[in-house]
């Protein structure tokens, strides 16, 4: 079915010669990289006197080239693109994800980044309030008594995690938290070592939450997200056997989007970027 034939009649403002030479461009792919004019016809869905229009067209403004009978895109097509995915943020690209992943644990699930000594909330997807603390966009919790802020801590280089141990203080949250730096080294260690961390109730009673990393193309922790859940229908066992797997394979569909974009979004261990 043609573009035509799929918008509505009263679509006045459907600028068909457009969707059309998007069509010969969308005939192009992997498979089928250098077309003759009939095979761009035939995939676009038109008359080759037509296909040749926007041929033309296309190679004069620089998006295709022609040789020896066999037409192919050139890499100016990724311009139409680049401009909007250079400036797509973590959030934008990690909130669909997030949408997906509460919809399939019935859980709220959420993503932040380390701003100093505290974890930034940049997305969540609330599923149940479970928590005392109202969290939205931009909320901040300490790192040390969280998912997140384990997860995160864990991924900057010792010498960032010294100094952090070295300054903050340990301020207990609930009768659970962690309070001592030595023990919270060995804790940052072992969510290092492991991938993941979970945080039993020291930030508030009642909550367990777990947190796994995103990484750049680079493999450095930039972000973190997680899953919070109540601990009165979910313990720990529960935890790491229904929800951790969902939780890995989020992540690696945020870094995969992430790093297939031409910008690679990723901010400095201060929170520098566009989130």
């Amino acid at each position: 079915m043609t573009d035509g034939a799929r918008r509505s009649p009263r679509d006045t403002d459907f600028v068909q010669s457009l969707a059309r030479g998007l069509g010969v461009i969308n005939a192009f792919d992997a498979e089928h990289p250098r077309m003759t004019l009939s095979q761009v016809a035939r995939a676009a869905g038109m008359a080759p006197a037509t296909a040749r229009r926007f041929l033309v067209t296309l190679a004069q403004l620089g998006y295709v080239h022609y040789e020896d009978g066999l037409y192919s895109l050139r890499a100016r097509v990724l311009d139409l693109g680049y401009r909007y995915l250079s400036r797509l943020s973590v959030r934008d690209v990690a909130e669909p994800h997030l949408e997906q992943l509460a919809a399939e644990v019935h859980e709220s699930s959420s993503l932040s980044i380390l701003d100093g000594d505290d974890i930034v909330y940049v997305s969540r997807v609330p599923v149940s309030r479970i928590i005392a603390i109202t969290i939205g966009m931009g909320t901040r919790l300490p790192a040390y008594s969280t998912s997140m802020g384990r997860v995160l801590l864990a991924g900057l280089p010792e010498h960032d995690l010294d100094a952090y141990l070295a300054r903050v203080k340990l301020s207990p949250q609930t009768g659970r938290t962690i309070t001592d730096p030595g023990v919270l080294r060995a804790e940052t260690d072992r969510v290092r070592k492991q991938g993941w961390s979970i945080v039993d109730q020291e930030l508030d009673e009642g909550l367990r939450a777990v947190a796994v990393p995103v990484r750049s193309r680079l493999g450095v922790t930039f972000a973190a997200v997680n899953i919070a859940t109540h601990a009165g229908r979910t313990s720990n066992d529960d935890i790491r056997r229904r929800l951790l797997p969902p939780l890995l394979s989020t992540a690696a569909r945020i870094e995969a989007d992430l790093h297939s974009y031409p910008a690679d979004p990723v901010p400095d261990h201060r929170g520098g970027t566009d989130v």
